[in-house]
């Protein structure tokens, strides 16, 4: 009788007010049976819904699902009524945001709001924004840092060294077995030296693809190149694109920063970035240039991908991303995708908690392809 009754509950939370009187629930249920009705029980077409139009109400909508489902529910139902119920827009009052469960889409809504955020609204939504990228940082900055300097320290050991650059350690024991008891010395056949002293061992451009599509990429991108930046060892660049360019560098030192520099939505010209970034390469044989767009160009296309195949061209390794977020499964260009594959430039999707595994990989020239391959992604 009892498990007749859960069952008969749960059939009327899923079904809500349409489910007719059969069964009536109290508390708790109650309270979460209106929850769900205000987002989902409105017609497809309406925007009044439960919500309505009050701050304070949406405030007060937002206290309640953080209350009664955990936080992986609530962050679904947030982005469900920002889609539903054009709830846009209700970000700009600060009551609601600080009732808000702070995660990369809302991040994405309140950068793509950023140019009409009203002055009262702007501290808390940095707050906001600050909190994400904080959480990201604490989870990607030690994989990222791990990854990357294991893989330069492996590519810094130059089997040609100069007389200077010799690490006599490494070298001395990687040839100990030509010992010459003769003459009580060692033949190195094998020299090690240390990477080149003063200079960076990469150069790494993050060309990022700011149109509103690519949002969640843009939040993660930003948080990756602020870790990046703080590795000595390389050189990070960030410039993003619309259908203009904007670099983004010289904010490398505080992602919030690089966020709200950044202006998401408008359109697309991937080509004027690969131009830009083209500028910043001075030692191709040592430059990564990334590239997180979905390749739908809004520019000159046969320009884009003659210039692609000129950075290949000129030695640099060229990665195509073509997301960079929780889905892997992007929406994409897939004839620019299958060109640019054809130059050689590996073109797939990209979890956050798998870039610092592609950027190890690309530092010590693996091939990427068979990376993506092993590691379960589905490439161009």
């Amino acid at each position: 009788m009892a498990n007749e009754q859960e069952a008969a509950r749960r059939w009327r939370l899923v079904l809500g007010q349409d489910a007719g009187e059969s069964l009536t629930l109290n508390g708790a249920d109650a309270a979460i049976d209106a929850a769900l009705d205000a987002l989902y029980g409105a017609g497809p077409d309406t925007r009044s819904g439960g919500l309505g139009g009050s701050a304070p109400r949406v405030a007060r909508w937002l206290g309640d699902i953080r209350q009664y489902f955990p936080s992986s529910v609530v962050q679904v139902m947030q982005k469900d009524a920002f889609d539903r119920l054009g709830l846009q827009q209700m970000l700009c009052e600060p009551e609601m945001l600080a009732a808000v469960e702070p995660d990369v889409h809302l991040v994405a809504t309140l950068l793509s709001l950023n140019r009409v955020l009203p002055n009262k609204t702007r501290a808390t939504a940095r707050a906001v924004v600050a909190k994400v990228v904080e959480e990201l940082e604490k989870k990607l900055s030690t994989p990222m840092r791990q990854a990357v300097s294991g893989s330069l320290n492996r590519a810094a050991r130059n089997r040609r060294p100069r007389h200077q650059d010799i690490d006599w350690l490494r070298t001395i024991r990687a040839n100990l077995r030509h010992y010459q008891p003769d003459y009580q010395t060692i033949i190195p056949e094998t020299r090690i030296g240390y990477g080149r002293r003063g200079r960076s061992l990469r150069d790494i451009v993050l060309c990022v693809d700011q149109s509103g599509s690519m949002a969640p990429s843009v939040v993660y991108a930003s948080v990756f190149a602020a870790v990046l930046a703080s590795i000595k060892a390389v050189t990070t660049s960030v410039v993003v694109f619309d259908t203009a360019v904007v670099d983004l560098t010289p904010l490398l030192h505080d992602p919030v920063e690089v966020l709200f520099g950044t202006q998401l939505g408008g359109g697309t010209d991937i080509n004027r970035a690969l131009a830009y970034c083209q500028g910043l390469v001075t030692r191709p044989q040592d430059t990564i240039v990334v590239l997180i767009s979905d390749l739908y160009e809004g520019g000159n296309n046969a320009e884009m991908l003659r210039r692609a195949a000129s950075l290949v061209g000129s030695g640099a390794q060229v990665i195509s991303l073509l997301a960079l977020d929780d889905s892997g499964a992007p929406s994409y260009d897939r004839n620019n995708a299958a060109q640019l594959a054809a130059m050689g430039i590996p073109c797939f999707a990209c979890t956050p908690g798998l870039f610092p595994d592609l950027m190890a990989a690309a530092i010590q020239r693996h091939s990427l392809e068979q990376w993506a391959s092993q590691a379960g992604i589905v490439h161009a």
